[in-house]
């Protein structure tokens, strides 16, 4: 408790500390000098006269036009061209079809500019093979289950990232081991001539060997587990995703599952509110309404901007008992930077709310799952109907440095290396009826601690991190996110 409320203390005297130091974007060398020599006027307008596009040799052109907040024909005022060009670069980066993006205004008359966009195209074709845990996280693997090997996933999973040079993915997966999968799914984002429309299909087969059935009292995950397949899941669907403008989108989204799980499973033995039926089988139709708003400065690892997401979902109609369930979701970001960029501060707010209150435990899912947890508390999950996390986390920036690859490799010269130090503290709260109580519900949570990041290739991060709770529970913890 005494840590907690240090790091408390610290946390709230730098979320009212204002910069010392009014931030700026760095200039374009030597551009600035030239252009007053011509146009001493910072209130003149540019004309832009066009555009020079080098590096990408599978990306379409357009799609890098799209990005960018100007278009030929346009006029810039002088005062203002640092930052226009600096976001116009962010949006490129922000794609992420590129590892490195320059934009850089070229002088043609005193009222007349050429911008020069250089790229350098990402590696998008992997085939790769893969090593999946069926664990919610690296801990619970090595400490409830000893790292046991039995219970990983493996395989292949082919993906392009760019198939067409539209910005499209396509992805195939091939698994076994604990768990099979088989599912496929494309994505083109632009797929109309104004480049403001696109879809997204996707199909699935999984099975498991070994599935929860109940969260115990001290909010650990019971297993069932019988020889052969307890789980098989069938899935289809489809998306249409509309992005007018360049940092909001609309997802609307239909799928169909079908869900089969061991009759055991429903048995007054184990759980027979899994489905709150006594069919071992559920066919569930879920539609869905996303908006999303993104305006940081890296979409991997982001250190300034917001961004914040809302959802509605609907998941079956109620007819003849079957699965009956509205749920919203909303997430908010927002991401500081302190003393001339010299220190960062995140805030991350995240928010779950089911009705009716009274849902089988299969739509139970609420803390411990995906970004929707404390961390600390890694080992447990909180199962809810109206659930809410607030992060709150202060970092500095260590050391950056690369590694050049021993080889002649165009799209990777290199291999970045970043460390980040951060501290944090994080509150959190899950409601959920009565019958279905274990002791961390319907309690305000909270946990803290400090950890480093390193952050490398096409946003590949580790996260380490020493954290401790209101348990009087404390430890090291492993994360990673990104990958091929």
């Amino acid at each position: 408790m005494t840590y907690f409320k240090f790091l408390i203390s610290c946390f709230v005297a730098l979320a009212f500390i204002n910069d010392c130091v009014a931030q700026q974007p760095a200039a374009v060398p030597g551009f600035y000098d030239e252009i007053k020599r011509i146009n001493p006027d910072s209130t003149a307008k540019l004309h832009v006269v066009s555009f020079n596009i080098k590096g990408n040799k599978r990306t379409k052109s357009y799609i890098i036009l799209r990005e960018i907040q100007f278009k030929t024909g346009d006029s810039l005022i002088i005062g203002q061209l640092t930052s226009i060009m600096e976001q116009a670069r962010r949006q490129v980066f922000n794609s992420n079809l590129f590892s490195e993006v320059s934009i850089t205004p070229v002088i043609i008359s005193a009222y007349e500019i050429s911008v020069h966009v250089t790229v350098r195209e990402k590696w998008y074709l992997y085939p790769t093979p893969q090593f999946q845990l069926v664990d919610r996280n690296y801990n619970e693997w090595l400490k409830t289950y000893n790292g046991d090997l039995d219970r990983v996933v493996y395989g292949i999973k082919f993906a392009h990232y760019n198939f067409s040079g539209r910005g499209d993915q396509l992805r195939i997966y091939l698994l076994n081991g604990y768990s099979r999968n088989i599912s496929f799914s494309y994505n083109t984002p632009y797929s109309n001539s104004r480049l403001s429309e696109g879809f997204r299909i996707s199909a699935g087969y999984s099975q498991n060997r070994e599935i929860p059935y109940k969260t115990s009292y001290n909010n650990k995950l019971l297993q069932f587990k019988k020889p052969g397949f307890v789980r098989n899941n069938s899935y289809a669907s489809v998306s249409y995703q509309s992005r007018k403008g360049f940092f909001k989108r609309r997802i609307y989204t239909a799928s169909f599952t079908y869900l089969h799980v061991n009759d055991s499973i429903i048995d007054p033995l184990y759980n027979p509110n899994y489905f709150n039926t006594a069919n071992s089988s559920r066919a569930l139709i879920d539609l869905s309404y996303i908006y999303q708003y993104v305006n940081i400065d890296h979409v991997n690892y982001p250190l300034s901007g917001k961004s914040y997401a809302f959802s509605v979902n609907k998941r079956g109609f109620g007819l003849k008992g079957e699965t009956n369930m509205f749920y919203v979701d909303a997430v908010y970001n927002k991401y500081m930077s302190h003393f001339n960029n010299r220190l960062n501060s995140s805030i991350q707010l995240y928010a779950k709310l089911k009705l009716p209150f009274d849902q089988p435990y299969l739509n139970q899912r609420a803390l411990g799952y995906g970004e929707l947890y404390l961390r600390g508390m890694e080992y447990y999950v909180i199962d809810g109907v109206a659930s809410a996390v607030a992060k709150y986390t202060v970092k500095k920036k260590l050391l950056s440095f690369k590694i050049p690859v021993p080889f002649n490799i165009r799209v990777l010269p290199n291999i970045p290396f970043t460390f980040f130090f951060y501290f944090y503290a994080d509150v959190g709260y899950s409601y959920i009826k009565k019958q279905f109580d274990t002791r961390l519900n319907n309690r305000l949570l909270y946990s803290g601690g400090f950890g480093i990041d390193i952050l490398t290739v096409y946003g590949i991060s580790i996260n380490l991190e020493y954290s401790f709770n209101q348990l009087g529970e404390n430890g090291i913890f492993l994360h990673g996110k990104g990958g091929f």
